[in-house]
């Protein structure tokens, strides 16, 4: 099954808070049923421009009562996370997480009961289906 790295935090918006969007600077043709991994590497930036951009849009997208983000040393990493569907690649969308230049538009977000370690890889790259079988199940 393909998947594609993503660093964190912007893998727990996906499964918790809606991220219908992954921007990227390259486009895919790719459409289908996708592995989400959460990249080993997170920066204290990347942690604070993501706290930033989801208070921001809880001004105007309602989050479920409650929630909040992880603390940085919460959030998994170096882990299979679940699936998304890619459903197209846009260079433009009204969704609110759209930053480009490209924008895999994701749906149907499935968070595993458990993460499954894996070490991932640049771009698109094929995890063995044995592997997540029982994660899909």
């Amino acid at each position: 099954m393909k998947a594609l790295s993503v660093r964190q935090p912007w893998p727990w918006c996906i499964f918790h808070v809606g991220k219908d969007i992954e921007n990227r600077s390259w486009r895919t043709r790719f459409r289908g049923r996708l592995l989400i991994h959460a990249s080993k590497g997170m920066t204290r930036d990347e942690y604070e421009d993501c706290l930033a951009t989801v208070h921001a849009l809880g001004m105007t997208v309602p989050f479920p009562a409650g929630l909040t983000m992880p603390a940085p040393e919460e959030l998994e990493r170096g882990v299979l996370l679940g699936t998304v569907e890619v459903v197209d690649c846009v260079k433009a969308s009204l969704s609110l997480w759209f930053s480009g230049p490209y924008g895999f538009v994701l749906r149907d977000p499935r968070l595993f009961d458990r993460p499954i370690a894996f070490t991932g890889a640049r771009g698109l790259f094929d995890v063995p289906d044995d592997l997540v079988r029982e994660a899909l199940a």
